[in-house]
């Protein structure tokens, strides 16, 4: 057992890829050593600025040796009458490099054959592993890759050193075009030069003390702790999106956190438009308060050990200092007329060729908006409707500020801000802001009522208008984002508990595109059609997501419901249904229920002649089916879906006992047709729920 080190330097790496880098490296050699079986102990991947490495530890000297059996023709065809060998079996041997007296008889099933065992020897770990590193390297997610200099080799960035060693020895080998050594080099700065690795073990600790921490979670945990500390100092919070923490941790080789600070005059400005600069541009770690607001401090990550950290510091704050009056200029300049003036702009600003300006998607938001607050109005919700028309009017407002056009991902932010220092009604204000979420999967919803109205309005309109000029998403292609959107719409639906139909939204929200001189969508049947559709099929996507199971999905899915509240209730009496003992035998059942109801030659009564039951068995089934509805009527009302099935769980033993006892296709059809009737109304009382003959239990 020893010891491996495999490390590739090259220029500074793309900091948003180095943790991709090195996770893929080391699932490939993984990958291929297992292939290979090549056993080792531990297996660790490191990753810099200009590195990426792989350590493995206590690795196999060699392959072990395995034995495989070839089989050649039968034995009838290997030799004559005479016992001798025929040219078939002579051929085998010599395909072999073996003699013909070497091969033995395998016994099959299928009857006995020439063959021979053979004994492969394991090749050495050295002599696979310069093709293994080259094979992962190749393989690794690189969008484009480029050479460097008059080599043919391609890779991310141009290579300078390849170091392959066994323990205290180089596996000689060429990767990328490099003879392999054992020369690494440290820090840009603080340690330039080659230096030489003894033993593969010392990789880690030799680049410490180059000032290189090789280990990328190593690194971005120091990068963490240090920013802590900094931030406890002045009694605030960091903010640290992991995103950001990846990529400052793929920047720097030996990670040193210092605390800057800004005018708090720059306060005023949007805290987010502040926050964004500072992130996206600066790589910089802003603070808060313990409320969340904004300090004048940010905290950097500098990649030197300085010996005068102001003179870094002060540099930080002079670079800063311009980007953060470019967002006060442009917060101030939006402030010399109000928030609804910047919507006659709009009526300039292009939504979509064929469905008008933005101006006149903001018109149609605030009708259907107002349409929807009604309906939340009538179901008891505090909501002002002239409210929620002003804050359609002005949904889009912001797209037009200078604040939004350098900071494109303000919208809605922004026209919250504006809107309050017009002295708009709070509740207009917070729903600019809300009328984007959820943004992406698992994001919060909007909170007010009117976020909420704005935030469905928004996105039905779009789905409705793109679907009508026939831009629907396809397989690999969504520019408008439709598949978010309707999952966004279900999910506010359900999980703020509205109980409002689709069908009346879809139809509204295509309303919405007709005026006085008519409707900007020409099949308006067509499109309530193809968007009620792509709507439903978003359930499967966003329940899989929630670990519910596609044929629970399937069971819902199959009586078309058009209320997400209500298609979400029945999902959980579904998947509540499941896990009884009856649930099984209970699906199979409304399976053949349903195959013989679907074979049925004749139309199906849906009352039942108690007179015609004669035997005890359906008796007993019509029975309990009566006491079933009855039971489960008023349960439907309330939409008690689950009890629904827990009730209609004690239909186990009679259905059971009337398929063994009964036959329904009787000879007498008055027979046959009254147990039809019976089975109908079986199947019609599972359907009040779902298609339960969809489970696969």
């Amino acid at each position: 057992m020893s010891t491996i080190l495999f490390e590739l330097g090259c220029e500074e790496l793309p900091p948003k890829s180095l943790k991709p880098l090195r996770d893929a490296l080391q699932a490939s050699v993984i990958e291929q050593l297992t292939a290979a079986d090549i056993t080792f102990d531990s297996i660790k991947a490191f990753a810099a600025p200009r590195r990426l490495a792989i350590q493995i530890q206590g690795i196999s000297d060699k392959q072990p040796d395995r034995t495989e059996q070839k089989r050649g023709p039968a034995i009838k065809a290997a030799f004559d009458a005479e016992g001798n060998p025929t040219r078939a079996a002579m051929g085998f041997a010599k395909g072999l490099g073996i003699e013909a007296s070497e091969l033995t008889t395998i016994n099959t099933d299928k009857g006995d054959y020439v063959g021979f065992e053979q004994t492969i020897r394991g090749q050495a770990t050295t002599e696979l592993l310069p093709a293994i590193f080259q094979t992962a390297l190749d393989n690794l997610p690189i969008a484009k890759r480029m050479r460097s200099g008059a080599s043919r080799n391609e890779f991310v960035r141009p290579v300078q050193w390849v170091v392959l060693m066994q323990d205290d020895t180089v596996i000689d080998a060429t990767i990328q075009g490099y003879q392999t050594g054992t020369q690494t080099r440290g820090h840009r700065f603080h340690s330039p030069d080659y230096h030489n690795i003894a033993h593969a073990n010392d990789y880690e600790e030799l680049l410490s003390g180059l000032k290189v921490v090789a280990d990328f979670d190593k690194r971005q945990m120091l990068i963490k702790n240090q920013v802590k500390a900094l931030a406890d100092e002045v009694n605030s919070d960091a903010i640290v999106p992991q995103d950001l923490l990846d990529e400052v941790t793929a920047l720097v080789d030996f990670p040193i956190a210092l605390r800057a600070s800004f005018e708090a005059r720059f306060l005023q400005v949007p805290q987010e438009a502040l926050i964004s600069t500072m992130q996206a541009d600066q790589k910089y770690f802003c603070l808060t308060d313990k409320t969340g607001k904004l300090q004048p401090y940010f905290i950097f990550i500098t990649n030197i050990e300085s010996k005068d950290p102001n003179q870094i510091i002060e540099g930080n704050e002079k670079v800063v200092r311009p980007r953060l009056a470019d967002a006060e200029f442009f917060f101030l300049q939006d402030q010399k007329q109000p928030l609804f003036a910047l919507t006659e702009s709009l009526k300039n600003r292009v939504f979509q060729d064929k469905l008008g300006t933005i101006w006149e998607k903001s018109e149609r938001i605030a009708k259907l908006a107002a349409f929807i607050a009604t309906l939340m109005q009538q179901q008891g919700h505090d909501i002002n409707v002239d409210e929620t028309v002003r804050a359609g009017i002005l949904s889009k407002a912001d797209l037009a500020s200078s604040l939004v056009g350098e900071y494109p991902e303000l919208q809605g932010i922004a026209g919250t801000y504006y809107a309050r220092l017009n002295d708009e009604p709070e509740a207009v204000a917070a729903s600019l802001e809300e009328q984007y979420l959820p943004k992406f999967s698992g994001d919060v919803l909007p909170q007010t009522p009117i976020g909420i109205c704005l935030a469905l309005a928004d996105r039905l309109d779009t789905l409705v208008g793109i679907f009508a000029i026939d831009q629907a998403p396809t397989g690999s292609k969504d520019p408008f984002s439709l598949r978010r959107s309707a999952i966004g719409i279900l999910r506010i639906l359900i999980e703020k508990q509205l109980p409002i139909n689709l069908v009346a939204l879809v139809e509204q929200a295509i309303k919405g595109y007709s005026d006085a001189e008519g409707s900007k969508i020409a099949k308006m049947g067509d499109t309530f059609t193809q968007v009620m559709a792509f709507l439903n099929s978003r359930y499967r996507a966003m329940y899989t997501e929630q670990g519910v199971s596609v044929d629970t999905i399937q069971a819902v899915q199959a009586i078309n419901p058009h209320m997400p509240l209500d298609f979400d209730q029945r999902i959980r009496a579904v998947q509540a249904f499941s896990e009884l003992s009856q649930a099984s035998m209970l699906a199979d059942s409304n399976k053949r229920v349903a195959n013989i109801l679907a074979k049925s030659e004749v139309s199906v009564a849906d009352t039942v002649d108690e007179a015609l039951l004669s035997e005890s068995a359906e008796q007993n089934l019509y029975a309990n089916v009566q006491q079933a509805q009855t039971v489960v009527q008023p349960l439907l009302e309330q939409a008690d879906y689950t009890q629904v099935l827990q009730t209609l769980a004690s239909l186990d033993e009679p259905l059971t006992q009337f398929f063994d006892q009964v036959m329904v296709n009787s000879e007498d059809a008055a027979l046959k047709n009254n147990r039809l009737a019976l089975l109908k109304q079986v199947r019609a009382l599972f359907l009040t729920v779902a298609d339960i003959s969809e489970l696969q239990l």
